[in-house]
């Protein structure tokens, strides 16, 4: 079995919706954020994603407003714009142990490091990794319908993600825009690559913003043990 290269969108508006069918949790307090750490540190690789309030002024823009972690079975979505980019979430970011796999890592990177400054290690980025598969799109959309078969939407993209409470819609979003990067990198892993090669961890730092890059095989993503209970916004329902 191969990919296919290419694919053009109205293909891509063909097919079914991909959505997130785990656990959503808000994190909006500092007390909240150590737990939600101590079960994203139980993975060996977890999916990552930010977003930001969109600016629709000339010379108008926002920090990032979110960032999304999330585990097999459990998306936990960090409102920045309510907490800090503390040290607790920074040690994550920074570990080399649980992989974090995203797509324009760089330019989410960059985003959090206008809120501080660190070093972050451990990323996986399927902009780059789709190439050794023959893909040449390297946007998230594309990459789900040509690995999964299946559409991610973009309709609350442009949302504020700085409003007082979250919408379930975009719950939705951002929860499966972070799942969706497991998927897709599973289903890459699943299929002989075109290229011969390990899977690239990269390490990212404000002074140099270019990724440093380390090659390793991750394993495959495994569902977090001891999912822990409370603290759930809404269960999305299946298709």
């Amino acid at each position: 079995m191969t990919f296919r290269p290419t694919i053009d969108n109205d293909t891509v508006a063909t097919l079914s919706a991909a959505r997130f069918d785990g656990r959503i949790v808000i994190v909006d307090s500092e007390e909240m954020v150590e737990e939600a750490c101590e079960d994203l540190e139980r993975c060996d690789i977890i999916g990552f994603d930010t977003e930001t309030r969109p600016s629709f002024r000339a010379g108008v823009s926002y920090k990032v407003s979110l960032l999304q972690l999330s585990t097999p079975t459990t998306c936990y979505l960090f409102r920045l714009c309510r907490i800090r980019l503390s040290n607790r979430i920074l040690k994550l970011l920074g570990s080399k142990r649980t992989l974090k796999v995203g797509a324009d890592v760089g330019g989410d990177i960059r985003s959090l490091h206008a809120l501080r400054e660190f070093k972050a290690e451990g990323f996986i980025d399927l902009q780059n990794e789709a190439s050794r598969w023959g893909i040449e799109e390297r946007s998230l959309r594309k990459l789900s319908a040509i690995v999964l078969g299946q559409r991610v939407s973009k309709a609350q993209r442009l949302s504020n993600w700085e409003a007082g409470k979250l919408t379930e819609q975009q719950c939705d979003y951002a929860a499966t825009d972070a799942w969706i990067c497991l998927k897709i990198l599973d289903g890459l892993q699943s299929v002989e690559p075109v290229v011969e090669g390990k899977i690239n961890i990269m390490s990212f730092t404000q002074q140099n913003e270019q990724p440093k890059k380390r090659r390793h095989r991750p394993p495959h993503a495994s569902k977090a043990k001891g999912e822990k209970e409370g603290n759930t916004t809404h269960k999305a329902k299946k298709q």
